[in-house]
């Protein structure tokens, strides 16, 4: 099972925020189980944390209304619940499940292998409640003489201790791509094997991942293990059978492969690359048309018509009749409902867009001049680039002020008209966004850029709604053209800020103005839970790598990713558009404004 997010509310506010809730829910569930309590009621906390995790509506309003517990997932218990959390900021039940076992005995689910089945046996038979006394027992012998442990499973336990921080650790998407790539690559090239592909939260291109997934087709499975298990940059093998290894790679991630025969890789490729949800309603799917579906194939159970030959995924969504879905899209977000009927949608790719907006020089605190970033993007084949620098409140990244601002305009005209220009250079700024909503630089030198991106990069000191009316404030000034990053959140380092999505989305669609996919690895904000609700006010994106060097312009593979996620097509992204209609909806937004 996916750890639980183990936390307590904050001691400054009574009402939890829905990150909060979510995490109560899970070590609810948790706490349940290991106390031996009914699995489907345990179960019914786990779900309900996932279905708030992908919750669009506003969870307040919700509550407000009356309405949660009308949401698929969340029965009317857990509703009252989660509202009495949203409205008070705690639950009895809770603090007093959680004073019912020993402070500690949650934190053993950071050790891999110890689930809540064998932190209940190693409680309840040899009273351990931390990590320090788990391992006291293991160095002493003592969990192998429980059931179900044994010495192997005692030395795995140490070792996971020893290296908890490591094998627990999420990866950033980008740094795991460039990981598996190369080895997925090496492993096409192996004589043994038919097909190899990527599988997991890596091939649907979620934000972070746990471990890398890898999947390959042959009859001749063992060469396959051994060529995996003994690659250089593993550091631990963990596991190794016939046709499935898990090792340890550099730097503490884990990777996995699996082997299977080539009429079973078609099935095995759909289950392993998730998700869950997804394969889950496939497989109801499957069972209203009278076949149970795993990843070793379909079988028959309520009709006598035997399934055809299945070597593709493809073959497989036109088997249930469905398009093919892309693993971005496996979410289990209603895309099987959304998709009846329906041609397989045209996501965006990186090779649509023709340029990007946000950008910084060594004018503020970019690695590369003006002229090294416009040749980059130039080679890349881009028709225009913008240059959009900080502005003089963000003064730790040498923000510019009206004057050198100014004088940089200046300099991409006389870029523009020179005879050595390689591309197009726009002007803009990414100008903050202050704690009452106003902008840093004046509207008089603003109206100079071509464009304007709003941001905010100091918190106000303000939560929530009055965070979201800063937003919504700079939205309000006719010469933003677009908002940055809007929730300021650093994957694995910080939590986003809490916002209003609906209304900033809402305020978007209202004045104009177009939402950013920020494409650096470790930002991919907003977030692609939210484009669905940002399509359907026909908000538009604008796909940057918010680059401070030159190879920061391959972060736009990264910024594709969460589009396509979210569902988005090339007309709905403004930097797909050539230079001319560009540089069109530039002039309309400043004329309109």
């Amino acid at each position: 099972m996916e750890l639980p997010l183990v936390v307590g509310l904050r001691e400054d506010e009574r009402m939890a925020t829905k990150n909060e809730i979510i995490g109560i829910l899970e070590e609810i569930g948790v706490i349940l189980e290991i106390k031996g309590e009914n699995p489907f009621k345990t179960r019914a906390y786990i779900n309900a944390a996932r279905t708030l995790e992908g919750l669009e509506e506003d969870l307040q309003t919700l509550v407000e209304e009356e309405r949660l517990d009308k949401v698929k997932g969340i029965g009317k218990a857990i509703a009252e619940k989660i509202s009495r959390l949203v409205t008070e900021g705690e639950l009895p039940y809770y603090t007093d499940l959680k004073a019912s076992i020993p402070h500690g005995l949650l934190n053993l689910l950071d050790i891999p292998g110890m689930g809540p089945k064998k932190i209940k046996a190693v409680y309840k038979n040899l009273n351990i409640h931390s990590i320090e006394e788990l391992k006291l027992a293991c160095e002493k012998g003592k969990l192998q003489t429980l059931d179900g442990f044994g010495k192997k499973t005692e030395e795995k336990i140490l070792k996971g201790i020893e290296n908890r921080e490591a094998y627990m650790a999420r990866h950033l998407w980008w740094d795991a791509h460039e990981i598996a790539e190369p080895l997925v690559t090496a492993l096409r090239e192996l004589p043994e094997v038919e097909k190899a592909e990527i599988a997991g939260s890596l091939r649907r291109k979620k934000e972070t991942v746990g471990d890398l997934d890898f999947l390959a087709s042959s009859l001749s499975p063992a060469p396959i293990m051994e060529w995996f298990t003994s690659r250089p940059e593993v550091q631990e093998v963990t596991a190794k059978g016939e046709t499935k290894a898990s090792v340890r790679l550099t730097g503490g991630l884990q990777a996995d492969l699996r082997v299977v025969p080539p009429e079973q890789y078609a099935f095995a490729l759909h289950h392993f690359t998730g998700s869950k949800e997804h394969n889950v309603a496939l497989r109801s799917r499957s069972l209203q048309r009278g076949y149970s579906l795993s990843e070793w194939g379909l079988k028959a159970e309520k009709t006598e018509e035997i399934p055809k030959d299945i070597l593709t995924e493809k073959a497989l969504f036109d088997f249930l009749k469905l398009p093919f879905i892309p693993p971005e899209l496996r979410e289990g977000r209603e895309e099987l409902e959304r998709l009846e009927g329906k041609k397989t949608p045209e996501l965006i790719s990186n090779t649509d867009l023709k340029g990007v907006f946000h950008n910084h020089t060594k004018a503020s605190d970019g690695k590369s001049s003006l002229k090294e970033m416009a040749h980059a993007a130039a080679q890349i084949g881009w028709e225009y680039l913008g240059i959009s620098d900080h502005s003089k409140a963000s003064f730790q990244a040498n923000g510019l002020n009206e004057k050198e601002l100014i004088n940089q305009i200046q300099e991409i005209k006389d870029y523009n008209a020179s005879a050595d220009r390689e591309i197009h250079l726009f002007a803009g700024i990414e100008c903050d966004i202050l704690s009452d909503g106003s902008l840093d630089l004046s509207d008089e030198v603003l109206a100079e850029c071509d464009y304007v991106i709003a941001a905010v990069h100091a918190r106000s000191g303000q939560k929530g709604p009055d965070e979201t009316s800063r937003l919504i404030a700079a939205m309000e000034n006719p010469l933003v053209t677009m908002i940055a990053h809007p929730t300021g959140r650093l994957l694995l380092q910080r939590e986003p800020y809490e916002l209003d999505h609906r209304k900033i989305i809402d305020a978007a669609a209202a004045n104009g103005v177009v939402i950013e996919i920020n494409s650096h690895p470790r930002r991919l904000d907003m977030d692609w839970r939210w484009w669905r609700y940002a399509r359907e006010k026909g908000v538009r994106a604008s796909i940057n790598p918010d680059a401070h060097h030159t190879d920061h312009f391959a972060y736009t593979l990264a910024g594709v990713n969460i589009a396509r996620k979210g569902w988005l097509q090339p007309e709905e992204v403004i930097n797909t558009m050539n230079l001319k209609a560009v540089r069109e909806f530039l002039r309309k937004r400043k004329s309109d404004g």
